[in-house]
């Protein structure tokens, strides 16, 4: 279920989050201005971390307008320039599906070699490959090749390392096993303090997300008493190998894995820990994994609220009816 925009409580939904020049950038680009966008990408530099989630959001929002590919064609040499329209043709090729997005998966495979050829040390576009590879041509071989170039440029690319997963979910290309064992391989091998350590949470979320469905057939009476966070062995790693020791500076999608996180620990019982997460978080809750186990909105304020009172009170809050 989705959460509803404008709904209080506080709760910001904005698909820039925190990123206030981004959120102005997209105002511009709505009005079919890519200057803004130009100006921004330039801005950003080879912080491949924030450019990725820019030029994402950039793309979901020209997915159905035409500022990325005026731009391209202003500047048709401009790495920034192909790199948005990579993204933003990817998105439209998704939004087709596998069958009738094929012609425009092809274009943005081409584009995106383009920007590859443009900005070589730019991930961004290896990225986009991983992402349509998944939705349209998994062959396996091409993958291992695309991911070699992602290590290559951004060994510990936060969004690429979720594109793989995503690939190995059991309802694309993998199987649980194989989604598992990657995930904690990679959080095993990764330097302490990268978001990649939340890469359990997230195959453990899909997990029961894919239970719920195909065991119940719908997100009803089955696994309301229970679920996988009751003593769940993912979340003291992800607390010691990313959490306590997270760069002050928090990454571009930050809230989406403190959400990961929360959620958890929320679900764990662990309610005085979920408190620190919440306060991180602020108004910036994600419909995923909340949507996974109920209604996204009503289960985020509600296990907000119990953080807050176990902090207050000092005492643990009543135990939640488990989804």
């Amino acid at each position: 279920m989705r959460f509803r925009r404008g709904a209080g409580h506080g709760l910001d939904l904005h698909q820039a989050r925190d990123d206030l020049p981004l959120r102005a950038v997209l105002e511009d680009a709505a009005m079919g201005r890519w200057e803004g966008p130009r100006d921004l990408l330039a801005g950003t530099g080879a912080d491949w971390d924030r450019r990725i989630f820019r030029l994402q959001v950039l793309a979901r929002a020209g997915a159905r307008l035409r500022f990325a590919d005026t731009w391209a064609r202003a500047e048709p040499r401009s790495g920034d320039a192909l790199a948005l329209l990579a993204h933003v043709q990817a998105v439209r090729s998704m939004i087709s599906g596998a069958g009738a997005g094929r012609a425009e998966m092809e274009a943005a495979w081409a584009t995106c070699l383009a920007a590859a050829e443009a900005a070589p040390a730019d991930p961004s576009p290896w990225v986009v490959m991983l992402a349509l590879l998944r939705v349209h041509a998994p062959g396996r071989n091409v993958l291992e090749q695309v991911w070699a170039e992602v290590v290559r440029r951004d060994p510990y690319n936060r969004e690429a390392h979720h594109e793989l997963l995503t690939y190995l979910f059991p309802r694309n290309h993998g199987s649980g096993a194989e989604m598992f064992h990657w995930a904690q391989e990679q959080a095993d091998t990764a330097p302490r303090g990268l978001p990649v350590a939340v890469l359990p949470l997230v195959a453990l979320a899909e997990s029961h997300r894919h239970r719920m469905e195909t065991v119940a057939g719908s997100y009803g009476s089955y696994g309301l008493s229970i679920h996988p966070w009751i003593d769940c062995p993912h979340i003291d790693p992800v607390l010691d190998g990313w959490w306590r020791h997270r760069s002050p500076q928090p990454h571009a999608q930050f809230m989406d894995d403190a959400n990961y996180l929360a959620h958890a620990l929320a679900f764990a019982g662990r309610h005085a820990e979920a408190y620190e997460v919440f306060r991180a978080i602020g108004p910036y809750a994600s419909e995923v994994p909340w949507a996974y186990c109920g209604d996204a909105r009503e289960l985020f304020l509600r296990h907000r609220e119990w953080a807050v009172r176990a902090v207050r009170d000092g005492r643990r809050p009543p135990r939640a009816r488990r989804r």
